[in-house]
């Protein structure tokens, strides 16, 4: 076991998931504003989806598929969409009607979870170009694949459930629906930063585009 490079892999995805970002960004508003359960539930959703970027860096690794740069601007950009559409519905569901808005992500927090943060640009690079720099953390892949999956996922649900946590318990209920709003706006700037930069890197990959 390379402990330096274990540390060094550690220290990453610590400040990774410290880093505001989508995800932070909706599982604390939705602590704020739907409670504990809703909050763990997407928390769920949103471990799931990394599980899903970490197998598929693990199969790039691994020559099963490949990516190219241009591919990897495609899904930056599709996810900051996705992002940027759920921004915008969030903002127009609490100018138009607020508490039914709520019901209604009450019944999707898992998936709700799950799509933000498989959309996120940043934890797509993150998986696909950094996540593979550790991978000799030792000499065997499956070790390595499973030492890193496991690390990430211990880190990921403390960290979130920390911030979980803090929003629900330190956060009044009178600033939920402000917290929702400055969270939608922070998700569009998110969004619309994303759109540009990824369109910017697939016009130079390929100035056909």
């Amino acid at each position: 076991m390379n402990f330096t490079l274990l540390a060094a892999y550690s220290l990453s995805v610590v400040t990774l998931l410290l880093t505001p970002g989508p995800v932070v960004a909706l599982i604390t508003t939705t602590a704020a504003q739907h409670g504990y359960r809703r909050a763990f539930l997407t928390l769920i959703g949103t471990n799931g989806a990394s599980l899903v970027l970490i197998a598929l860096a693990a199969l790039m690794l691994a020559g099963v598929v490949s990516i190219s740069a241009i591919w990897l601007g495609v899904l930056g950009l599709v996810g900051s969409l996705y992002i940027g559409v759920m921004a915008i519905n969030g903002l127009q569901t609490r100018a138009s009607n607020p508490g039914l808005g709520a019901r209604k992500r009450d019944n999707s927090g898992l998936i709700h979870g799950f799509l933000t943060g498989v959309a996120n640009p940043k934890d797509i690079l993150f998986f696909v170009a950094f996540f593979p720099q550790f991978i000799a953390i030792t000499q065997d892949f499956t070790t390595s694949i499973l030492t890193l999956t496991l690390v990430w996922v211990i880190f990921d649900l403390t960290v979130l459930s920390f911030y979980i946590v803090v929003f629900k318990r330190w956060i009044p209920a009178r600033f939920a629906r402000c917290s929702g709003f400055i969270s939608s706006l922070f998700l569009l700037a998110v969004a619309v930063f994303g759109i540009i930069y990824n369109v910017h890197a697939l016009q130079m990959l390929s100035p056909a585009l």
